[in-house]
């Protein structure tokens, strides 16, 4: 079985975790205190990032790296594209959710609010929460710029942009940093995602110290 060294809301290792049980890989999931920088998990990861996975026989780091891996060694379900152009738009919008949303939004909102407190570094910083709840108003409507012309964020099938969207998106929604208000599409993209079976062990997630809103784990919310 496969063993996932990860953190309850690290959206990085949601990602993963969404693509590996829709792609029905078994897996045991072992929470890391990544920031220990313990020996043991050093040998793992040397740059002591979450997630980490061992499968076959491998340990594999990085996300983005992880999932390419699961996607051309467990192909079905597919989460990329068969053409060029689409599994292109799939790595820009990956990208686009882990490195420009999560530099503008989740290292404002989550880091700030939880990781801090969870790591001992002390307060959020309130400059850098302002900063985050302006930034994520502007991805939303980009969500739903997206949805207007698309069946899901890519094109017209599911894929592993809709999962890298889906996995900031449901760590901001376990502390209420998301107005899904704002647009009808993106809340109804969102509820749709979230109910697939994939999505039934992060709903499930329970961080000590901090209790999700009551729609969190609502499939109707």
């Amino acid at each position: 079985m496969a063993r996932l060294y990860h953190v309850p809301l690290s959206p990085f290792c949601r990602k993963v975790r969404l693509s590996l049980a829709e792609k029905r890989i078994e897996v045991e999931l072992v929470e890391e205190r990544y920031w220990e920088k313990e020996a043991d998990f050093l040998r793992r990861n040397p740059a002591a990032k979450v997630p980490v996975i061992r499968l076959d026989g491998k340990l594999m780091a990085e996300s983005a790296a992880i999932c390419e891996y699961l996607e051309e060694t467990r192909p079905d379900p597919s989460l990329m594209p068969s053409d060029p152009e689409g599994r292109y738009e799939v790595r820009r919008l990956v990208s686009w959710f882990d490195d420009k949303f999560h530099h503008e939004v989740t290292s404002k909102l989550l880091y700030e609010r939880v990781n801090k407190k969870v790591t001992g570094q002390g307060y959020p910083d309130s400059g850098n929460v302002k900063a985050g709840a302006r930034a994520i108003k502007y991805h939303l409507d980009y969500l739903a710029w997206l949805l207007d012309h698309r069946r899901w964020l890519a094109g017209d099938q599911m894929t592993l942009a809709d999962f890298a969207a889906a996995a900031h998106l449901s760590s901001l929604d376990y502390i209420s940093d998301v107005d899904w208000n704002r647009s009808a599409v993106v809340k109804d993209w969102y509820a749709k995602i979230k109910s697939r079976p994939a999505f039934r062990s992060i709903l499930a997630d329970q961080i000590p110290g901090f209790s999700p809103p009551a729609h969190y784990a609502d499939l109707d919310f």
